[in-house]
């Protein structure tokens, strides 16, 4: 795993599925990205595409040694969430009228690397809240390949 430390080019396939009161909304999305090793983390960076405005979002997925996972996503509104098995955490939307205090409720949280080819397959279905009332249901479905 020794290029991990300087970057790996991978491709990447996202699936998102998001349940907000009666709404249904299905998301996929094939792109290249970049895993980096950084001490005992990796880190998944790649541009989310904006088909209305043609902009690209920097995201970054961190996966940590303990199991847990960082989603970043860097526009206008900043966006951090953190996926812990079975708890509900702290998360935080920045946007540009001030902090939003949310929160995530992750009931599955499954992730799975291989080594050659590098792969990896991360599962996660969870729960958004602003405050106490629920903002909508996810499920992110992420594999990438180098």
């Amino acid at each position: 795993m020794d290029q991990l430390s300087t970057g790996v080019p991978v491709m990447i396939h996202l699936e998102t599925h998001i349940k907000q009161d009666d709404n249904v909304s299905d998301y996929q999305l094939d792109v290249d990205g970049q895993l980096v090793q950084m001490g005992q983390n990796l880190y998944l960076r790649y541009l989310e595409p904006n088909d209305e405005t043609g902009e690209k979002t920097p995201v970054t997925m961190k996966f940590t040694s303990e199991g847990e996972v960082h989603l970043t996503r860097n526009a206008e509104a900043e966006l951090r969430l953190h996926f812990v098995s079975g708890k509900r955490v702290t998360a935080r939307y920045k946007t540009p009228y001030g902090i939003m205090p949310i929160e995530t409720v992750t009931p599955y949280l499954e992730t799975s690397f291989k080594e050659r080819p590098f792969s990896g397959n991360v599962k996660i279905d969870y729960l958004l809240y602003a405050g106490e009332e629920l903002v909508g249901n996810y499920k992110i479905r992420l594999q990438f390949t180098a």
